[in-house]
């Protein structure tokens, strides 16, 4: 135990559902990652990226001015080796997901896997048209067959280019391919890298943090992309629909399961279990009145946006769920599993249920899912879930939920903008244009217990809608959103900016735009790529006023989501920590260096007011260097509903004079 302060429940989450669970495990002495967090200090080291441990001849800590390891190798060797390292695993988890995606849809084409169907082939034949797979007079199962081989041959490809790179605007390629960087295969970047890493390899820091781009890239470009595109093939595109976020969607009278993970495989069939008549009724044999699915995490947010399964919240609400007492089985797969849940699972009758063969948790119940095989092994979970209902205890559901609009795919935005015969990104261009849109930011990533859960996410989206930022949202930073209200349409009213609120209410849209997992980065690539196709906004990504963050990182996929996000020309801040603060060589190359090379820029910055600093001030640059209107906030918010509100209320005459100018006869028609 160290002497650091012990946190309070509303200093550890700014969710007021995670200060009752809180207070619970304080007094009843259970451990949650927040508890940990204060009571293990980070080895400041470590977290600067200063500590080498690549051979058994360390490891070597180097805290001394012009210290080197026993190899000899220097700080900025040793952190951006570091560095480089985590961004491989990062991209190696997020692609190998892409990868089972691939073979599922393999499986269902060739009808290995009859539990999965084609939900929508229109995507599928414009991915076939990315990969070069013919399409015509073809049956469109012959089609996701070829198109399964093109995309796992992605992977192991030795040579050539990645061929989603060509969804990168031109500019943007012709960087890449003057500097070297498009990848040639995703798993060779990966391998690269780990091997250039190694004890008596690459020890020139810019070298290094090179082959982490291309590995970023084969990831953000490459396995992350193709695990949305499959995704939305198999288990359809999303489009917007109405849900719940928070631990108040548990149900008191039901069986409830949690799934959390990544693989949407896995998820889709639970849910069609849970519907199962025969199972409904077998949970009413057991005292239940029925079965209620709910998310956490990143399988959550796929549910949501595609069935609309409710959300129990995000990274660190995965114990806080298990503390209700009310969850008969936590349903997980692979990334962002705690291996806490176990021990903690055992004061409660929760069972943890481990499914792929990829994981396994020492005590948890291993029962490895099929794809062949998919809704039996579902129904088989299903069936265990609700033979537990009548071991529960004493339950403690926080009556706190709020109701989200989640789902817009990049295809849906294109429609929304535009209709089905003119569907386009002109009026969001024109809107940038004008100074009604500020700019764009998206705000991704995790949650961490070393700060206040969520409290980030919400104030730095708070401060960009008040000026007048769209926000796009992925993973957990999507879901600390939705709890807080911000992806409704009465959020325009409360809390955007004036121009920000007449594009929300002419479109119909949220001013926060819930776009999927964190896998589904990749759905703001292609996104940024149609502005710049749509022309008015630059040639480039780089030249577009938009900022990406992940203000509460905590995973090595979050590195590599910043990096391919840096390389393909945003500017990207991280916050908490820099793993690279032990290095002003390697802090500078991801900044200036960077910018140089990419027009993107990593930056870590840990005070939230300085992160919307910065973001603004990089907007407003990006908004002159394009000739574009200064932003001004004071020539909007004349229009739309708020304003005919307002009319409404002035007497007869001054309306009109305030419509028309004067008295004319059409103002007669409106409400005296």
């Amino acid at each position: 135990m160290t002497g650091k302060k012990v946190r309070t429940p509303q200093e550890r989450s700014a969710d007021p559902a995670a200060h009752l669970l809180l207070e619970f495990a304080e007094a009843a002495g259970l451990s949650t990652a927040f508890s940990r967090a204060d009571t293990l200090a980070p080895c400041p080291i470590g977290a600067d990226g200063l500590c080498c441990r690549n051979c058994s001849m360390g490891p070597c800590r180097l805290v001394k001015e012009g210290q080197v390891g026993v190899c000899g190798a220097t700080v900025d060797t040793v952190v951006a080796r570091n560095f480089a390292r985590a961004v491989a695993a990062g991209a190696a988890a997020h692609s190998d997901h892409g990868r089972d995606m691939a073979f599922t849809l393999k499986a269902a084409a060739t009808g290995q896997a009859p539990d999965y169907k084609i939900r929508d082939p229109y995507k599928l034949l414009s991915i076939a048209r990315i990969l070069g797979v013919p399409t015509d007079g073809r049956h469109i199962e012959e089609i996701a067959s070829d198109v399964a081989d093109a995309a796992i041959a992605q992977f192991g490809q030795q040579t050539g280019q990645i061929l989603y790179a060509k969804r990168a605007p031109a500019r943007r390629q012709r960087i890449w391919q003057e500097l070297g960087y498009i990848p040639r295969g995703i798993d060779r970047e990966v391998v690269e890298v780990l091997h250039r890493t190694h004890m008596g390899d690459d020890q020139d820091p810019e070298h290094i943090l090179d082959a982490a781009i291309r590995c970023a890239l084969a990831d953000g470009w490459g396995g992350s992309m193709l695990a949305t595109d499959i995704s939305d093939v198999l288990f359809g595109t999303p489009s917007p629909l109405v849900a719940q976020m928070n631990l108040g969607v548990l149900k008191k009278d039901q069986v409830n399961i949690i799934i959390h993970g990544h693989e949407p495989t896995l998820s889709e069939m639970i849910l069609a279990a849970v519907s199962d008549p025969g199972l409904i009724d077998y949970a009413r044999s057991k005292g239940a009145n029925g079965i209620n699915l709910a998310g956490i995490c990143c399988t959550s947010n796929e549910t949501l946006m595609r069935q609309g399964v409710p959300s129990a919240g995000n990274f660190l609400h995965q114990e806080l769920a298990i503390l209700t007492g009310a969850v008969e089985a936590m349903v997980v797969d692979v990334q962002c599993i705690m291996q806490a849940l176990v021990p903690l699972a055992q004061n409660f009758h929760t069972e943890i249920i481990t499914t792929s063969k990829k994981v396994k948790i020492t005590g948890a119940t291993h029962i490895e899912f099929d794809e062949h095989h998919a809704l039996d092994t579902a129904r088989e979970i299903v069936r265990r879930a609700i033979d537990n209902f009548p071991n529960r205890g004493e339950t403690r559901i926080p009556d706190v939920r709020s109701d989200v609009v989640a789902g817009f795919s990049h295809e849906y935005i294109n429609y929304a903008l535009g209709g089905v015969l003119r569907g386009s990104f002109r009026p969001l261009n024109d809107a940038i244009i004008a100074g009604r849109i500020r700019g764009v930011v998206a705000d991704i990533g995790c949650n961490n217990p070393r700060t206040t859960q969520d409290a980030i996410h919400q104030y730095v989206v708070r401060e960009f809608l008040k000026n007048d930022v769209l926000v796009v949202e992925t993973g957990c930073g999507a879901i600390a959103s939705g709890k807080r209200g911000f992806m409704l349409g009465e959020a325009a009213l409360e809390v955007a900016g004036p121009g920000l609120r007449e594009v929300c209410e002419a479109v119909g849209i949220p001013p926060v735009l819930h776009m999927g997992s964190c896998v589904d980065n990749s759905r703001i690539l292609t996104v940024l790529s149609q502005m710049v196709t749509e022309g008015g906004l630059g040639e480039d990504i780089s030249d577009i006023p938009a900022v990406g963050m992940a203000p509460e990182w905590m995973s090595e996929k979050a590195l590599a989501i910043a990096t391919y996000a840096a390389a393909s020309g945003v500017y990207v801040i991280m916050g908490v920590t820099s793993p690279v603060a032990g290095s002003e060589t390697v802090t500078r190359l991801l900044s200036e260096g960077w910018r140089a090379k990419f027009g993107g820029r990593l930056e870590f910055i840990t005070d939230p007011g300085e992160i919307v600093r910065r973001a603004l001030a990089h907007i407003d640059e990006r908004r002159a260097a394009l000739k574009l209107p200064e932003y001004d906030a004071s020539q909007w918010g004349k229009s739309g509903d708020r304003r005919v509100l307002e009319l409404l209320q002035l007497p007869f005459a001054e309306r009109q004079a305030a419509l028309y100018g004067g008295p004319v006869a059409v103002a007669a028609t409106l409400p005296m």
